[in-house]
């Protein structure tokens, strides 16, 4: 008897936690916009996604533009080539170019263009119809300003143009929609310090990007949050001789986006429920977002992403790199590791990076070679 009922209180307990483990699949956050979530450059991807306190290069726009006043040259040319899902189609992609010029020894200025492009889909209504075609895409254009405040501390804020056009214009689908967003970056990079067997320099980054409305694709439809994120991050370079030297990162997000939740109580989220979701405004739900997750703050600490990566270099000339990212199962599931290297020739470096997926959810950047390129040229500053 006693066994029966411990067997029975098991088997109650399973169900409810794998019950709570839905109510919290259910409660994914999802954004407009998502692939600015994505690592455009194939050098961050490398180090499991992250960027925000990694040695400036090119393609900080993304993860911090605050780094830009570190470069050590004047001019940074960057451009990169993500394939999507390229084990199915080959025309889904993600490409990004990043421009940086430094002014002079204090100050310095970026623009990137960022565009997605969903391949070609075909719209009929019946199998005889002759099919429309259509390219959907999504892009943004940025533009950032950073400026040293001190030998070792600098701060940017930056403008971002988002628009999304899902290319489908009949009575039912979605058509294009458009908003902005704002960054606020800060990032300390020490100076070379002096240990027993070896030198070193630390790094910190902070940044809040995509601040901004929210997206909506027409008058009827839901409005739908940009994807307002908080990163953190801190890194630590060992630097064993003029040759050799090994970085090490850390770095940690949250979207500052509000948890979708039973508003009503009724035991599921429906229709009444996303109708007060859509109530919370884009500002409001920044703050929302720090404890508005309805199994506390343990369910906000399974929200944040963390990502480790390393960098060793010989000679400035070789580069090899290796990550690994993490996300909760119940909010969102992305777990891969990543390596990549690169390679100096003259003023031009080239990237690539690989992406291994632990994740249950298949990656649809899993078997994907990222590439990019990197051109340095101009003025030599000293940091």
């Amino acid at each position: 008897m006693k066994k029966n009922t411990f067997l029975l209180l098991a088997a109650v307990l399973l169900a409810s936690l794998a019950v709570r483990a839905q109510e919290e699949r259910d409660r994914v956050i999802t954004t407009a916009v998502p692939f600015l979530t994505v690592a455009a450059d194939a050098r961050a991807a490398g180090m499991g996604d992250q960027g925000v306190a990694t040695s400036p290069d090119a393609f900080s726009q993304q993860w911090n533009p605050a780094k830009y006043v570190f470069l050590e040259y004047q001019n940074g040319l960057g451009i990169s080539y993500t394939p999507y899902l390229s084990d199915i189609v080959n025309d889904i992609f993600l490409g990004n170019v990043n421009y940086a010029y430094r002014i002079n020894e204090r100050s310095a200025a970026a623009a990137s263009l960022r565009y997605f492009s969903l391949g070609t889909i075909e719209i009929r209504d019946d199998i005889d119809q002759d099919p429309l075609l259509v390219n959907p895409n999504e892009m943004t254009f940025d533009l950032s300003y950073s400026l040293r405040l001190s030998e070792t501390f600098s701060m940017a804020v930056g403008g971002r143009y988002l628009r999304s056009d899902l290319g489908l214009r009949d009575e039912q689908d979605l058509g294009a929609a458009d908003s902005f967003g704002v960054d606020i970056a800060a990032f300390f990079q020490s100076d070379q310090l002096t240990f027993n067997s070896f030198d070193g320099l630390y790094r910190l980054g902070a940044n809040i990007s995509n601040i901004g409305p929210k997206m909506k694709y027409d008058d009827a439809g839901q409005e739908n949050f940009i994807p307002t994120n908080l990163k953190l991050g801190g890194g630590f370079d060992f630097i064993f001789d003029v040759d050799n030297r090994l970085g090490t990162y850390v770095e940690f997000n949250k979207l500052l986006v509000p948890t979708p939740k039973d508003f009503n109580n009724d035991g599921e989220i429906d229709v009444e429920d996303a109708e007060e979701y859509n109530q919370i405004g884009a500002i409001e739900g920044i703050f929302k977002s720090f404890g508005d997750a309805p199994d506390g703050f343990s369910e906000e600490l399974r929200e944040v992403t963390w990502a480790l990566g390393a960098e060793y270099k010989y000679r400035e000339v070789f580069a090899l790199r290796a990550g690994y990212f993490n996300e909760s199962e119940t909010k969102g599931s992305r777990k891969f590791f990543s390596v990549g290297s690169g390679f100096k020739y003259e003023i031009v470096n080239i990237d690539i990076s690989y992406l291994f997926s632990t994740s249950n959810v298949p990656s649809p950047l899993e078997g994907t070679l990222r590439f990019g390129l990197t051109f340095n040229f101009g003025e030599e500053f000293v940091n």
